[in-house]
């Protein structure tokens, strides 16, 4: 799919390399060949695009920056190309302004591929898996799942647009202490429920919410009282079997409900009862990078170049959670096949982020040429006007994902927790559901509808988007700068996948819509005279289809009316 931008700067750049050579031919410059970059400058006064070939190449023709600029200049030939003019400014950069060629191909463009406006295939294919929330199966979800979601969805989406073929997968920890505190808070509720409050103390490190209590009543209420004479060991295991797979289904309504939906729920257990978390710690072992003590097995991480050693099997023959993930991460390369894999984790996880990523370069897991990386996403602080809404789930005081939505609803809780990850992030409850410009996802959404009822209005007068306009009739500055945002999208993508910054379609439609409210009310398009009228009401259907395409990247609607 074409990117007007970059295509820009390709042609701005290929113009000069050809006045280089009409300006060699003449004896204008010297040979030896002419490199440089366009860009497109902070301030566009003075051009849309700046190269700085003249600067770049003044020293090695041993000419004023300036001199060059202005011989290059001499011999620039831009009839037919996307640019009306070319200037030299301060010390030798050539500032390109452009035509309306280029400001109608934008257009057409956008009106050409429709819903496919802004992808590429930057990504050539490559097998990319992004591993997101991930969250506990003990308990609801909370808020720092909630913004994991968001953030791993919208960083595969943009990598979808961008050309590589994504797979999004949900870690399932249904092994490990965790769940065995799972089973054990069960079995205190479930008995406290059959015996009385006071005939069985609760674990002090147990999970204390209501989702416990209600999980311990389904089962009486299935069951009575039959698990209450039961071996302890036994009994727990029954429990957990029927809680797990129970909140692990309503991880997945919840999560379909946020519009998040996943290739694959990979079960932790698998790698247990498939033996490849002990094949994976027995390479490592044959390869000499482990080593005894106090009866556990460690992993020599400081040779891999971590700053610590990790424990990959306790004394009591138990793999650790560190073991498990090298096995995890093991399997999606090498059995999987992925090239690139993305782990979207919370702040907390960041020296151990540094610490894995060491040792995943050991030569016995075979790794080599593959990559991971990892999405550092800081915390999530919620207010509701002064105060500071709880999320702790161990406590059961906590503020759930399901809770959220039914607050503020899905588009909010998207565009709110797609926030720059490595940014702490402070989510106004209050300002989340306001009807006005300052909640920037009502702005985005009422831009939106905004043009669906004015194409609504001119169609019932006989007005309706025509399929081409002449697109050289917008010329005001309004109408000129909301196309070069419009043509800014498949850039905004590419980077935005590049960098793991999906944040960046929420900026880039925010100041879209801001762009489009200026220019409406500018730019009069009911009224307008004919030609004019057409072209600008075409403008105003294109902002509607890239508005649709950026929410849609971010997982939130574009309503037709509000």
């Amino acid at each position: 799919m074409a990117n007007l931008i970059e295509m820009a700067k390709s042609q701005a750049d290929s113009l000069l390399q050809a006045a280089y050579g009409r300006a060699v031919a003449g004896g204008r410059l010297p040979e030896g060949g002419l490199r440089g970059s366009v860009e497109i400058p902070k301030d566009t006064r003075n051009g849309d695009y700046a190269a700085n070939h003249a600067m770049a190449a003044a020293k090695s023709m041993h000419m004023a920056p300036r001199r060059v600029a202005e011989e290059l200049l001499a011999c620039l030939e831009l009839e037919g190309s996307y640019f009306s003019a070319c200037e030299i400014a301060g010390p030798g950069f050539l500032n390109f302004r452009l035509a309306p060629a280029w400001y109608a191909a934008v257009l057409n463009n956008i009106i050409s591929e429709g819903e496919g406006y802004g992808r590429s295939d930057a990504g050539h294919g490559e097998r990319v898996m992004v591993e997101f929330v991930s969250a506990n199966p003990t308990g609801p979800m909370t808020i720092g799942n909630a913004r994991g979601g968001v953030l791993g969805d919208a960083l595969a989406s943009v990598l979808d647009r961008a050309g590589y073929d994504v797979y999004r997968e949900f870690y399932v920890n249904d092994a490990g202490n965790q769940v065995d505190l799972f089973g054990r808070s069960i079995e205190a509720r479930y008995l406290q429920l059959c015996l009385g409050e006071d005939a069985v103390e609760f674990p002090d490190n147990g999970y204390h919410g209501d989702d416990i209590r209600a999980l311990a009543a389904m089962i009486r209420e299935r069951d009575g009282d039959k698990y209450v004479d039961m071996p302890s060991e036994e009994r727990r295991q029954a429990f957990v079997e029927f809680g797990l797979p129970y909140n692990i289904e309503r991880m997945k309504r919840d999560l379909e409900r946020y519009r998040i939906k996943f290739d694959n729920w990979f079960l932790e257990s698998s790698l247990h009862s498939s033996g490849y978390v002990a094949e994976t710690v027995q390479l490592l072992t044959d390869s000499g990078l482990t080593y005894e003590k106090d009866g556990a097995l460690w992993l020599k991480n400081t040779e891999l170049g971590a700053d610590k050693d990790e424990v990959l099997r306790r004394a009591n023959g138990f793999y650790t959670y560190y073991a498990v993930d090298i096995a995890y991460h093991r399997n999606k390369f090498v059995v999987r096949s992925f090239d690139r894999v993305i782990d979207v984790w919370g702040a907390d996880h960041h020296g151990h982020a540094i610490r894995f990523a060491a040792t995943m370069k050991a030569p016995a897991l075979g790794l080599e040429g593959r990559k991971l990386d990892f999405l550092i996403m800081q915390m999530v602080r919620l207010v509701r006007g002064s105060e500071v809404v709880k999320v702790s789930k161990r406590t059961g005081k906590a503020l759930t994902l399901s809770d959220l939505l039914d607050e503020i609803g899905v588009d909010a809780c998207r565009f709110f927790f797609n926030a720059k990850p490595d940014t702490h992030l402070e989510f106004d409850l209050d300002l989340a559901v306001r009807q006005d410009s300052e909640n920037p996802v009502y702005y985005v959404q009422y831009a939106h509808a905004r043009i669906c009822t004015l194409i609504e209005n001119l169609a019932a007068e006989g007005v309706a988007v025509p399929e081409s306009a002449d697109f050289s009739l917008l010329t005001d500055e309004h109408e000129t700068e909301l196309i070069k945002q419009l043509a800014s999208l498949p850039e905004e993508i590419r980077l935005a996948a590049r960098d793991y910054d999906p944040s960046r379609i929420n900026r880039y439609v925010t100041t879209l819509a801001g762009d489009f409210h200026r220019f409406y009310a500018a730019c009069r398009i009911k009224g307008a005279a004919p030609g004019l009228l057409e072209a600008r009401l075409c403008l105003a259907d294109c902002v509607r289809r890239v508005i649709a395409i950026a929410l849609s990247v971010i997982g939130v609607t574009a309503p037709e009316k509000m």
